[in-house]
């Protein structure tokens, strides 16, 4: 199983990123919390079986000592960062694409722990028009189920080389378009109780 997980948007400030995806697209966010050892911290737009996750650094030192926190910080801000698709086996995935799989955690304010797996961060940072994958630890509560609202992603334009996404994502179907260019999350399609709406943080003022 491959689906989409959640979609990335580096911001400079969680708080008025909140403010600019409420203003702008009538979708609210919950905190998320800190990321244990990555400098980060985020906002969660919980889009029921995906969502948005607005991600800002916090701590630039621990930042700067890992790929996850620089990849955030390097760049204009705010921006599209990458996108997510889980898959209930990780290690078969990474198998594939020699690819290395590393362990996540995060606390929510009222002290619930969330874990996961990855794998394929380093290649996402560096060609954000591939994913990374995601493995959920066992009962750990999925973020986009956190609030109900009548939105959905529809569809992510990617910009990169076709073939080379292709073989990442293997024969998982997934709603992205893809046009050659430089590797690149170029922008997201919303779907929303007032029709379709495109998501693209570099023209928010």
């Amino acid at each position: 199983m491959i689906e989409l997980d959640h979609v990335l948007i580096a911001v400079a400030d969680l708080e008025a990123a909140t403010r600019m995806v409420e203003e702008r697209h009538r979708l609210v966010s919950v905190e998320g919390g800190r990321h244990q050892g990555l400098g980060t911290a985020n906002r969660i737009v919980p889009l029921g079986n995906t969502y948005l996750e607005l991600v800002a650094v916090v701590d630039e030192d621990e930042a700067a000592e890992n790929g996850f926190g620089s990849w955030v910080a390097r760049g204009e801000l705010p921006r599209l960062l990458g996108w997510c698709v889980r898959t209930d086996d990780l290690d078969a995935v990474a198998a594939r694409l020699g690819a290395s799989v590393t362990q996540g955690a995060r606390a929510r304010p009222d002290g619930t722990v969330l874990r996961w797996r990855m794998a394929g961060l380093e290649q996402s940072s560096e060609e954000p028009s591939l994913p990374f994958f995601i493995e959920w630890a066992s009962g750990t509560p999925y973020p986009g189920k956190a609030v109900t609202q009548p939105a959905a992603i529809e569809e992510l334009l990617l910009e990169g080389d076709p073939e080379r996404i292709a073989h990442w994502i293997g024969d998982a179907r997934l709603p992205v378009s893809i046009r050659a260019g430089q590797p690149a999350l170029r922008s997201v399609v919303l779907g929303t109780a007032g029709g379709q709406a495109v998501l693209d943080p570099s023209l928010w003022p």
